[in-house]
C-alpha cells in the first residue's frame, strides 16, 4: 500500500507540470496566431501549434491513468508480498509412527491361550493363528498367572514381533501346581487397520484386527542388568541422632500408616499426601544414604540446602507382617530443621553411570551322564 500512495503523489506531481507546460504552449499559440506561419525545416516536418496541442493532451492523458491505476498496482504489490515466497519449501508433518499397543495386547492374549491349550483345543487357538497345527500336550498342563509384554519392534510396515514373558504353573507328579518360572515367548503379529493400531492405513477409523503368523517360539530371558552407580554415597545407617534420619522416619511413618499429618514434615507447598487407606501399622527405618559431602549431619546447614536421602524401611502390616521397601526423598533446609520437599520417582544415579552385564552364576559341576541316563532324559515338546 505504500508503494501505491508513492505512485500516487508520483502521479499527481508529473499532472501539475503538465498543466504548466500545457499553460506555456497556449501561450505560444497566442503568440504564434499572430506571426505568419512557419516554414518547414530541411527534413520536411514543421512543428505546429496544434501538433504541441495534441502532445499535451496524450502526456495529461497517460498521467491521468497512472494515478488512476496507483491503487490497482498497490493491491497488486500487497497480494503479491503477502503469498508464499517461491523457493521456499513447506513444512510437511512427518507421519506418525505405527502404536505397538494393539499387537502387544493381542500377543499377549494369544501366548496365554496357547500356553493353556492342548491336544484336542486347538479351536481355542483359532481367534488368534488360523494356520494348520496340532498340539501333542494335554491340555491345562501349563497355566498362567500373570503375563506381561516386554518387548516389541515392528519388522516392516504393520508386522510386528512381540515378545511377552508369562509366569508358568505346573502340576507335579502328585498334581499339585509347582511353579515353572517365568518363559519368554515371541510371536510375529501381522496388523490391519489405522496406524494407532499397529497397521498401515491413514484412516483414524479403519477397522483393526489382528493375526498371528505361526505359534510362539520360547526364547532365552533378556539379560541380567547390574545397575549404574547410585549418587548416594554417604552411609548414615539409622542414627536417631541425625537430623536428616529423624525427618525421613517421621515423613515415612506419617505417609505408611496414617498416624499423624504429613504437614510438619514437609516443605511449603509440597503437595504430597499419606496413603489412603494406611496400609501399615508400624515403620522402622533401617538404613539411610545420602549425598552430602560432610561426614556427620548433627547440625542443620543454611536455609535452602538440598539432601537427597535413598532410605530403607521395614513396614508392618496389620498381621504384623514385615514388608522392605525403598524411598528416594529430596529434603531442604529452614529455619534450622529439615523438610521433605519431594518423593522423587526413582533414586539419583550419577551422571553418566549406565548399566553393566550382571555376571551369571555357574553352575555346580555335575558327574558325566550314564547312557541310561542320557536315554532318560525327556526332550522338549513340540508344543
Amino acid at each position: 500500500m505504500k508503494r501505491a500512495r508513492r505512485q500516487r503523489k508520483a502521479g499527481k506531481k508529473q499532472l501539475a507540470e503538465a498543466e504548466t507546460w500545457d499553460e506555456g504552449v497556449e501561450q505560444a499559440q497566442d503568440a504564434q496566431a499572430e506571426a505568419a506561419p512557419a516554414e518547414p525545416d530541411e527534413t520536411g516536418w514543421k512543428t505546429s501549434t496544434a501538433h504541441l496541442s495534441g502532445i499535451t493532451r496524450l502526456v495529461r492523458v497517460g498521467v491521468w491513468a497512472l494515478v488512476a491505476s496507483g491503487p490497482v498496482l498497490g493491491v497488486m504489490a500487497f497480494l503479491g508480498s503477502s503469498g508464499p515466497a517461491r523457493g521456499v519449501a513447506k513444512t510437511v508433518a512427518a507421519p506418525a509412527p505405527a502404536s505397538p499397543v494393539g499387537p502387544a495386547g493381542f500377543a499377549e492374549l494369544f501366548v496365554s491361550a496357547y500356553l493353556q491349550a492342548g491336544q484336542g483345543t486347538e479351536r481355542d487357538l483359532a481367534p488368534y493363528y488360523s494356520g494348520p497345527f496340532a498340539l501333542s500336550v494335554k491340555p491345562g498342563t501349563r497355566t498362567v498367572s500373570q503375563s506381561t509384554v516386554i518387548a516389541s519392534r515392528e519388522v516392516q510396515p504393520g508386522y510386528w514381533s512381540i515378545t511377552v514373558a508369562a509366569d508358568v504353573t505346573s502340576p507335579d507328579d502328585k498334581g499339585k501346581p509347582k511353579r515353572l518360572g517365568m518363559q519368554y515367548f515371541r510371536v510375529g503379529i501381522q496388523a490391519k487397520g489405522p496406524v494407532g493400531a499397529g497397521g498401515t492405513e491413514t484412516a483414524a477409523d479403519a477397522a483393526a484386527g489382528y493375526t498371528a503368523t505361526s505359534l510362539p517360539a520360547q526364547v532365552s530371558a533378556p539379560a541380567a542388568l547390574k545397575p549404574g552407580a547410585l549418587a548416594y554415597e554417604s552411609d548414615r545407617g539409622a542414627s536417631s541422632t541425625d537430623p536428616a534420619v529423624e525427618t525421613a522416619r517421621g515423613f515415612l511413618t506419617a505417609y505408611l500408616t496414617g498416624t499423624s499429618e504429613l504437614d510438619r514434615y514437609t516443605s511449603p507447598g509440597a503437595r504430597l499426601q499419606s496413603i489412603s487407606p494406611a496400609p501399615y501399622a508400624a515403620v522402622k527405618v533401617t538404613g539411610v544414604q545420602d549425598d552430602a559431602a560432610r561426614s556427620g549431619q548433627d547440625k542443620v546447614p543454611a536455609d535452602g540446602t538440598v539432601l537427597h536421602q535413598l532410605v530403607q524401611v521395614e513396614a508392618r502390616d496389620q498381621a504384623g507382617s514385615p514388608v522392605s521397601l525403598s524411598y528416594a526423598l529430596t529434603l531442604k533446609s529452614r529455619a534450622g530443621r529439615w523438610e521433605v520437599a519431594s518423593v522423587d520417582d526413582a533414586p539419583a544415579i550419577r551422571a553418566s553411570s549406565a548399566p553393566s552385564a550382571a555376571p551369571r552364576s555357574t553352575p555346580a559341576p555335575s558327574r558325566t551322564p550314564t547312557p541310561d541316563a542320557v536315554a532318560a532324559t525327556p526332550t522338549p515338546s513340540s508344543s
